[in-house]
């Protein structure tokens, strides 16, 4: 089976990693050329542009950061849709906003191809171990001929509905996490003002009701000990953005994500972008905290 790969970042690089050990022909690419004479020297095959892989491929999986970048591989000069695509099928697992995947969808059933929208929950120890979570939109029938390649990276798929539908549970299930993130950040600054030890709120966090396997994979990083990256803040900013801005459209209030959304811009504009998610907690207590006062 040839699989077409678009998106080399941690993701993206750890699924051409699982796919090659099953046996898939994999050629891919990335904007980044760094990422792709990377992997060209690991012996992954690297295309040309979009347009070179999807013309080489049966599947097409593209897993990129935002909007614009995946309207851009579809439709752009040298995207996707400028070479013939008839019967081919796209599996988008990138986070991004319903629309997109409702946008897209027509155009590419125009070309004689096929789109689902495959969201995932999970990071790079997921990938490794086949045990992701695939969130579906898209027609049955296209899920069924998508499902022999999603196996080998997943160990549950769940069809949500028609395109679209499975950002829309992605987007639900990242604003979470983020308005998690923000509560137990300004918790830990609460208590920390309070004269609480970090270690001590920690290790008594973990018994509340609300703790997490988020926060116990985490503690190590909230602590301050260097993480092992899995999302970063610019990434989650986003998603709380995208998640805004659908709630927008679909007239849904949203102050609580508003908010979330204002500490992770703040982070990001402090230079934090790249920190991982569990840092929040600290930039929010030793910089915000401190501007206030």
């Amino acid at each position: 089976m040839k699989v077409g790969l678009v998106g080399l970042g941690r993701m993206g690089s750890a699924i051409s990693v699982r796919l090659r050990e099953f046996g898939f022909d994999v050629i891919a690419w990335d904007q980044n050329s760094s990422a792709n004479n990377a992997l060209a020297n690991d012996g992954l095959k690297i295309a040309a542009n979009p347009a070179a892989v999807a013309q080489q491929s049966d599947f097409i999986i593209s897993i990129i950061t935002e909007d614009h970048g995946v309207r851009r591989i579809f439709t752009g000069s040298e995207g996707f849709l400028t070479t013939d695509v008839s019967g081919k099928l796209f599996i988008e697992m990138s986070t991004l906003q319903p629309m997109t995947g409702r946008e897209l969808a027509p155009v590419v059933a125009a070309r004689g191809a096929h789109l689902i929208d495959s969201p995932v929950l999970g990071t790079i120890p997921q990938v490794r171990e086949g045990k992701l979570v695939a969130l579906i939109g898209g027609l049955p029938e296209s899920l069924a001929r998508a499902r022999p390649l999603l196996e080998k990276l997943t160990r549950r798929i769940e069809h949500m509905g028609p395109n679209g539908s499975g950002y829309a549970m992605k987007l639900a299930v990242n604003l979470g996490l983020g308005a998690y993130i923000e509560a137990l950040s300004e918790s830990l600054a609460l208590g920390m003002r309070q004269g609480l030890s970090l270690d001590q709120m920690l290790e008594v966090l973990q018994e509340a009701p609300y703790a997490s396997g988020w926060m116990k994979s985490k503690i190590g990083v909230l602590k301050g000990e260097k993480p092992a990256m899995t999302l970063d803040i610019r990434t989650l900013r986003k998603d709380i953005m995208s998640a805004v801005a659908t709630g927008a459209l679909s007239g849904v209030p949203m102050p609580l994500a508003a908010g979330t959304l204002t500490t992770l811009s703040a982070a990001v504009a402090n230079g934090h972008g790249s920190g991982d998610l569990g840092e929040l907690a600290k930039f929010l207590r030793e910089s915000m905290v401190q501007d206030f006062g």
